[in-house]
């Protein structure tokens, strides 16, 4: 949950400069409706980009950004529509209508690229802290277990082989079969 609000505040404050750039660059008149609209493209965004992600699945990796890119932009003005329409943004001419979503669609790709990034360093943080935490914990185990007692019976040496790999005598058996 917490990752989702930060995503949210984040991608927010990121769609207000775009729309505040929109409003600088193009005959588009967005002011402070920027605020609202950037709630809409946000929701959109968020949940637009899991649901490409997993439609566009079979393509390749560039196939795969093609197709959101292009969905995206289908997104972006059909939203860019309906905040003109619902709000007080004003579009002005032509342009006023066209540049504005091909702007987001910039807009959208840089922020997909280092959302991209940061969850992928995010996983490997994670990956690492989860590491050394199970690590700890067998660091912190292995010399209780690491003498055996001078007594041992066969039982007592398959139970200490099976918590070595998790596999029991039949089914290592079975695997070594296999391949």
């Amino acid at each position: 949950m917490r990752n989702l609000i930060v995503r949210f505040a984040s991608l927010y404050v990121f769609n207000v400069v775009v729309l505040l750039v929109i409003g600088w660059l193009t005959p588009a008149r967005v002011g402070l409706h920027a605020l609202w609209a950037s709630v809409i493209l946000t929701l959109a965004t968020l949940f637009l980009k899991p649901l490409l992600k997993r439609t566009a699945t079979s393509l390749s990796a560039g196939g795969t950004k093609v197709v959101q890119y292009l969905a995206v932009f289908v997104v972006e003005f059909l939203i860019w529509l309906l905040t003109v329409w619902l709000s007080g943004v004003r579009a002005g001419n032509l342009w006023g209508w066209i540049l504005p979503p091909v702007i987001l669609l910039i807009g959208w790709v840089v922020y997909d690229q280092i959302d991209d990034a940061l969850s992928r360093k995010a996983g490997e943080l994670y990956d690492a802290a989860g590491a050394k935490i199970s690590g700890s914990r067998r660091g912190s185990a292995a010399p209780a277990s690491s003498a055996p007692p001078a007594t041992s019976s066969p039982a007592t040496a398959a139970g200490r082989e099976e918590l070595k790999d998790g596999l029991t005598p039949e089914q290592r058996r079975m695997l070594d079969e296999l391949g």
